[in-house]
């Protein structure tokens, strides 16, 4: 297994595929670079260098009871990205992952980042609040807290079913998807996990997005259930300089798993438009 070990001591397991240019993949809470497997291996026959991380404290890198926060996050993206040394990158992020996408690029990805797409992303920012009326109340984030700390094997079995659609009226259920996501969760640090949850619904990623002049392509489902359309994606495109929005009816929040070959395509024509 490829790892790096950062300056703190943490290691973090990554993928690095192929050749050409980059394009660098960032998971959703609580899973890991496995999470992007569609994309990897089509992008990877489209002649791609794909690289995937898992975060700290997720998958197979270091499970960390400190330095889970965004910030930090990004800190460990610019040492990895500076270590394989990538230049003209494509950094995709989903949920979490897109959030960490922002930050890296807002404060390390001047000279190395070449687009960014955020996918069902949790920028500018989940929580509610006087500044975020419209938000999603901090109990549905206690809630997450509570079923994380005391029964998170159940607690993940369950989360899969509004990840995925899968409470919908003629959803079309894969228990292997829903496996796939418990066993990549469940190799994850409890610790790390628990605090990602604050990370994913309090961080505030305004000033980076309007901060970012790449362009950077926003994808969202229209029945995200875990990070509702209104106040996301439709907020984060109007503060970036160089954004471009495309919603999909119907379409969750794991769609990048469930609807793989609508959002590869829209992804692929994005970098070479």
């Amino acid at each position: 297994m490829s790892k790096l070990t950062l300056k703190d001591g943490t290691e973090i397991y990554y993928k690095d595929w192929g050749t050409g240019q980059p394009i660098v993949f960032h998971h959703g809470w609580p899973l890991s670079s496995d999470d992007w497997d569609a994309q990897l291996m089509f992008f990877l026959e489209k002649g791609f260098r794909v690289i995937a991380h898992d975060r700290r404290g997720h998958g197979r890198s270091t499970q960390t009871d400190t330095g889970n926060d965004m910030d930090t996050y990004a800190a460990d993206v610019a040492e990895l990205t500076t270590f394989l040394d990538l230049k003209d990158a494509i950094h995709i992020g989903h949920s979490t992952g897109g959030g960490e996408v922002i930050r890296y690029v807002a404060k390390y990805g001047r000279d190395r980042v070449a687009k960014a797409v955020l996918i069902s992303a949790v920028t500018p920012v989940m929580v509610q609040s006087e500044n975020n009326p419209d938000g999603v109340p901090l109990s549905v984030f206690d809630e997450i807290r509570e079923g994380t700390a005391t029964k998170r094997p159940q607690y993940f079995k369950d989360f899969t079913t509004a990840f995925y659609g899968y409470n919908r009226e003629g959803a079309n259920v894969s228990p292997g998807i829903q496996d796939n996501w418990w066993r990549q969760a469940m190799m994850g640090g409890i610790k790390a996990h628990y605090d990602c949850i604050k990370v994913f619904s309090e961080t505030d990623f305004t000033e980076d997005l309007k901060a970012v002049d790449i362009p950077v392509l926003v994808l969202h489902g229209e029945d995200d259930q875990i990070v509702p359309i209104h106040n996301s994606a439709e907020k984060a495109v109007k503060l970036l300089k160089n954004g471009k929005l495309i919603t999909y009816p119907g379409f969750p929040h794991g769609m990048p798993t469930t609807e793989a070959p609508t959002i590869n395509a829209d992804i692929l024509a994005f970098i070479q438009a």
